[in-house]
């Protein structure tokens, strides 16, 4: 008897490194990852996308290592950032598979795990953009762009506002900028509204993410 129970152990531990729970994983935790596993390599998304000669790690790519269970790579990869959501790849896949959605939910749930590369620009930009966004309910665009000029210190960021003053003052003076929108800014006329919204949207998601869901 003992000697089936160790068999028993030894088959499921030689086992394990080939069940694929990242795929699970993905399938319960990001929006649309259901249809990962629908995929058929067919290299379509790739060819389509305009990024494709420059991606470590196509759409195509990072469905097949969620498939085969490389956690760390996908999750630590810039290709999701990469996306501009020109859904050329959506368009033309056989299978129809959201994969504009599917991208932009790993590269999500990358960031809520704290294993999305650091100093991506796009990462940094969507982190400024949504910052500024959900705390009046607009974009204040001198914060914006000051934030991003002013992540990397404050010598970089006087050394990259003086690169770009002539286009500013060009803004400034065609009423596209306003200065004093540093002091504070505009914002939505029902800032709670807003707030409950996006309160709702996070219950969702955890609803959605819920085990017993």
């Amino acid at each position: 008897m003992n000697a089936l129970r160790t068999t028993g152990n030894q088959s499921a531990a030689a086992a394990a490194p080939y069940r694929n729970d990242f795929l699970k994983e993905v399938e319960a935790r990001v929006e649309d990852g259901e249809w990962v596993k629908m995929c058929m390599q067919c290299g379509v998304c790739a060819g389509s996308c305009p990024f494709g000669p420059y991606w470590e790690h196509t759409p195509q790519k990072i469905f097949m290592m969620i498939r085969a269970g490389k956690r760390a790579e996908v999750l630590g990869s810039d290709a999701m950032w990469m996306c501009t959501s020109c859904y050329n790849c959506v368009v033309r896949c056989p299978r129809k598979l959201p994969i504009t959605q599917i991208m932009h939910g790993i590269a999500s749930y990358a960031q809520e795990l704290g294993m999305a590369p650091k100093m991506q620009p796009t990462r940094d930009f969507s982190i400024q953009f949504w910052n500024n966004c959900t705390t009046t309910g607009r974009v204040n665009e001198l914060k914006l762009t000051m934030g991003l000029y002013f992540k990397d210190g404050l010598v970089a960021g006087f050394k990259q506002g003086w690169t770009m003053r002539k286009i500013a003052l060009g803004l400034v003076k065609a009423g596209r900028l306003n200065p004093f929108e540093l002091f504070g800014g505009h914002g939505s006329k029902d800032h709670k509204g807003i707030a409950a919204m996006l309160k709702k949207a996070r219950d969702l998601q955890a609803q959605r993410q819920s085990p017993n869901h």
